[in-house]
């Protein structure tokens, strides 16, 4: 082994199969259209038109903050899962980013 092999720098050391960066990017690309279909979906309920036209039978659903704490979650974990050079954090922070993202439209869906 030649001393030249000991001093390869931190980017060659990554392992050649590891995808977070892009799955995290992929995730947040998909969960525009996600968030979109989840809004048609809550106003195509009955109770939802009901609401909208009359007023009647408004479910308050989960709390708007929750959405906001979720999206802001979310947006970080992405920055965090592509900008990290350790493999495990940019695991750790895409875990965390679909678990926000999840969760974000879980409220979208509760306000039917």
């Amino acid at each position: 082994m030649n001393a030249s092999d000991s001093a390869l720098p931190a980017s060659t050391l990554t392992p050649p199969h590891d995808r977070t960066r892009r799955w995290a990017t992929l995730a947040a690309v998909l969960f525009l259209p996600a968030a979109a279909a989840a809004g048609v979906l809550t106003l195509a309920s009955e109770r939802a038109s009901r609401c909208l036209t009359y007023g009647e039978r408004c479910a308050p659903g989960l709390p708007g903050w929750l959405f906001g704490w979720s999206a802001a979650v979310g947006a970080v974990a992405l920055v965090v899962a592509v900008a990290a050079s350790a493999v495990r954090i940019r695991r750790a922070a895409l875990a965390v980013q679909l678990l926000a993202e999840c969760t974000a439209l879980l409220v979208i869906l509760s306000h039917a």
